[in-house]
């Protein structure tokens, strides 16, 4: 019998994140995602210890638990308090000998550099929309019209309005001014590729699958600087982006296109070494699928895209958790291949 139909018997410690500093609705949205992901699992009858972490000691959360009996689902996104934090929580679990879900933190503090993982889509010669990074507004070296303005070392699309998206010299050297000074960081600029976007769910080790594709439908949007996924379309119920961005699971492509795309997003998930699964976000232009953004942690809630990519493909919610589990467990001392 496969480790993922034993998943149940492996005693598993959700660890999340509350922040003091939230605004309590963020606060009770997080904790109500939370309460869906158990109630999943508990219907399937997992074993689960809920940790919420909510100071900078998660070696203090987890003290209790020894390692050869419990395997972590870090579901942690950043240490409360600590910005860009992630991978320091898998560090620290590491530091204690526990086995646990998703990427590893060279593979986490990898990801938040944009501008590395340009360069190494452009390394392994993986389509990525032509950039050009800047520390000042001096981008007179630049002449790729409509161009899209990013910080460089953020996730979740923290930064992107529809001011992100340039047309002219004039407007790219304000954004720029404005991406350093806000942000106390270099300034990513890109081609923009205004053409269809998908969001991609893989998942697995060695041999990689990639969930039914999900497409950003922008047929509301006549201009281009709202043809993409801002931070509001994420994360601001009742704005604009938000209620009027479409989502067409699975997209509709040819077969060509479809084995395109999974070749694409197969090499990008190997290149940057992810580990269980991850989210890439991917445009198509004129038959090209380039690489956006490569996100190891990607959101794992009930209505995330992956959690709706993987009932596409015929997973419950508790299915698609436990499928993740399996493949870290393959990891475990105990729990590991022979021993469940």
């Amino acid at each position: 019998m496969s480790i993922e139909k034993n998943v149940a018997s492996i005693p598993v410690l959700l660890l999340h994140n509350v922040d003091p500093a939230w605004e309590t609705d963020e606060t009770d949205q997080a904790l109500r995602e939370v309460a869906v992901f158990e109630s999943a699992l508990r219907e399937m009858g997992q074993l689960l210890t809920v940790i919420t972490v909510r100071n900078a000691d998660i070696a203090a959360c987890v003290r209790d638990y020894d390692p050869e009996k419990y395997m972590v689902f870090n579901w942690c996104e950043e240490i409360p308090g600590v910005r860009h934090s992630e991978a320091l929580v898998a560090q620290t679990l590491e530091d204690l000998n526990f086995t646990y879900t998703g990427s590893p933190p060279d593979v986490l503090a990898f990801c938040w550099d944009k501008v590395k993982v340009k360069q190494l889509m452009n390394l392994r010669g993986i389509p990525t929309p032509c950039w050009r990074v800047y520390d000042s507004a001096n981008t007179d070296d630049w002449d790729c019209f409509p161009a899209i303005v990013k910080p460089s070392r953020e996730h979740c699309s923290f930064g992107l309005t529809t001011e992100a998206v340039v047309m002219s010299p004039d407007e790219l050297r304000a954004q720029v001014a404005h991406i350093i000074e806000t942000f106390c960081q270099p300034a990513l600029v890109e081609d923009f590729i205004d053409g269809r976007e998908f969001h991609i769910s893989l998942w697995g080790n060695g041999s990689v699958e990639m969930l039914p594709a999900a497409e950003m439908d922008f047929g509301a949007f006549g201009d281009a600087r709202d043809r993409l996924c801002t931070y509001e379309s994420k994360f601001r119920p009742g704005s604009c982006h938000y209620e009027k961005i479409g989502l067409l699971l699975p997209a509709p492509l040819s077969e060509m296109e479809h084995e395109r795309l999974r070749e694409t997003c197969i090499l990008a998930y190997q290149a940057v070494g992810c580990r269980d699964y991850a989210r890439l976000d991917i445009r198509l232009r004129e038959g090209i699928f380039y690489v956006l953004d490569v996100n190891p942690n990607a959101d794992v809630s009930a209505e995330a895209s992956m959690a709706c990519a993987a009932e596409a493909a015929g997973y419950t919610y508790g299915e698609m958790i436990g499928h993740i589990i399996g493949l870290a467990a393959q990891r475990h001392p105990v729990f590991g291949p022979g021993n469940v």
